[in-house]
């Protein structure tokens, strides 16, 4: 058996609960993929990227309804390894990627104050703009039940505010295009068994600004990090604390809510307080 067969193969038998469920559950519950899609799904090189992309690959095969797909690969300037890397493990995939290049690297090393805000924006802009060109009306994005739970807790502790990461969303500078995370369900402890299981490398931090960290399963010293850590500690006396933050983004109890924004609208709990009365 080819070694991406058996990579494909391990994603519904051996890891169907872990894996295959749960992304088949995000496309169904939250409306993912249409018939007649074209989606660019986006492949940064990662383990959660390039898994999305198997598990996009098998659903296109079996799927009742037909859409397409198209294998998008953005070089933001790369160093030689961490490319090299991404096109042998597409092609020990079976993954038809198609790569194209950006000064994006460039750029954001110029900057002084907040150089990954900057370089996550050019990027989505990119691979928007990319994936349009191809005729695409979506792109796929490879964030997963962890990047979920510690986008909450960010907002929370952080940010001052009670914020989720979408499982869909409108672009807003490409009318037309959507942007979707079918691996909104899939923890990331289950990817990187599922990577180890079919002993495959993938890169971790392709930065140039954190080039020590080539490949591996872990980024370290950002907040999400220690979102990360945080969460590994809390499951260790409840081990079903991660669920029920996720849960929690699901069923928000307005009665309870002091305040709330929906656009540039602020609202408070004090709005319609005598009425209840």
């Amino acid at each position: 058996m080819e070694k991406y067969e058996q990579a494909e193969r391990s994603i519904v038998k051996k890891y169907r609960r872990e894996i295959w469920i749960p992304f088949l559950s995000a496309i169904k519950q939250y409306d993912l993929i249409q018939e007649g899609d074209k989606i660019a799904v986006c492949i940064s090189g990662g383990k959660d990227s390039m898994l999305m992309a198997k598990c996009i690959q098998h659903l296109q095969k079996y799927s009742e309804f037909p859409f397409e797909v198209e294998y998008l690969v953005m070089d933001p300037g790369y160093n030689a390894v961490n490319r090299q890397r991404i096109e042998d493990n597409a092609q020990a995939l079976n993954l038809p990627i198609k790569i194209f290049e950006t000064k994006i690297f460039d750029i954001v090393a110029k900057v002084d104050q907040s150089p990954c805000y900057l370089c996550a924006k050019m990027r989505r802009g990119h691979l928007y703009k990319h994936a349009q060109d191809l005729g695409c009306n979506k792109i796929a994005l490879g964030h997963h039940f962890d990047d979920v739970i510690e986008t909450v807790l960010m907002s929370m502790f952080y940010g001052g505010e009670y914020k989720t990461m979408m499982p869909k969303l409108h672009s807003t500078n490409y009318p037309g295009m959507e942007l979707i995370r079918p691996m909104y369900m899939v923890k990331e402890a289950d990817i990187i068994a599922w990577k180890r299981y079919n002993d495959l490398n993938f890169i971790q931090c392709a930065c140039r600004f954190t080039e020590n960290c080539v490949l591996g399963d872990n980024g370290g010293g950002s907040k999400r990090q220690e979102m990360k850590e945080l969460i590994k500690k809390l499951r260790r006396t409840s081990p079903g604390i991660d669920k029920n933050i996720f849960h929690s983004i699901h069923n928000v109890n307005l009665e309870t809510i002091i305040g709330w924004r929906r656009g540039s609208e602020q609202h408070s709990f004090l709005d319609d307080y005598d009425q209840e009365e």
